[in-house]
């Protein structure tokens, strides 16, 4: 699936606040008529796009005809969400933990555009990219990021393996792009926030060592806004698919 997260408290499910999986929930129980949880591949956090997707839910019978099941499904759903393929996995499957691999990407645009200002970050300032580059190859060199972790998360190692990380050029908005096994809540707009304080010039490239040797969330740059950010992929195991 994919969806705009402007309208939405993230993904999961939470007292007093829309969020994606509540839609989602609601739609498949009312086509399958019956209760019906969804288990998403992640946490997105408020305003958080995803152009890749993916959730799993449980059900006792064969879904026949999935062309029109996915056709009934995003006829109920509204349009910042949308449905773009199921497939009948494995009975041990788990949207979340057989991720092996996850990527985001955030998007940055340094001269003002009204096509990109809902969705990407307008940045007021010239800042070096190049220098950028050079500090992100510094994510490589560690594997305990708790520096670019919200506050009070509940999670039982900060530990991350990095598997690529880069600022390209495309059309007329930067995008950073970086791919791991697995990510800590707030993470990606807190390194994009480090490496923006980097490009501005407050820091030299060595500034990123510092940072995640610390462990300390407060001595990372500051949190990106949220309009900025896509998950964009999302892989699992090639034998999860069940054979039909």
């Amino acid at each position: 699936m994919s969806f705009n997260g402007a309208n939405y408290h993230g993904w999961q499910i939470q007292p007093n606040s829309i969020s994606v999986q509540e839609i989602i929930e609601k739609c498949v129980s009312t086509i399958l008529n019956k209760k019906i949880s969804v288990v998403g591949a992640g946490r997105t956090d408020t305003g958080v796009h995803a152009s890749y997707f993916c959730a799993h839910f449980d059900l006792d019978t064969v879904i026949v005809d999935k062309s029109d099941f996915i056709y009934k499904l995003n006829s109920f759903l509204p349009s910042d969400i949308a449905i773009k393929n199921i497939y009948l996995v494995k009975q041990d499957f788990h949207a979340r933990f057989d991720a092996v691999s996850r990527t985001y990407q955030y998007k940055l645009n340094t001269s003002k555009n009204p096509f990109l200002s809902n969705d990407s970050y307008f940045l007021k300032k010239e800042i070096d990219f190049c220098k950028m580059n050079l500090a992100a190859l510094k994510l490589f060199d560690y594997t305990d990021f708790k520096c670019f972790s919200k506050s009070n998360t509940d999670v039982h190692t900060f530990d991350c393996d990095i598997r690529s990380a880069s600022w390209t050029f495309k059309e007329n908005y930067w995008v950073f792009e970086i791919s791991a096994n697995r990510f800590l809540r707030n993470m990606v707009r807190a390194i994009v926030g480090t490496l923006i304080e980097i490009g501005e010039g407050k820091y030299e490239t060595n500034h990123m060592d510092k940072v995640i040797k610390s462990k300390n969330r407060e001595v990372a740059g500051y949190s990106v806004p949220a309009q900025g950010l896509y998950l964009t992929n999302i892989i699992y195991p090639a034998n999860f698919l069940l054979d039909e």
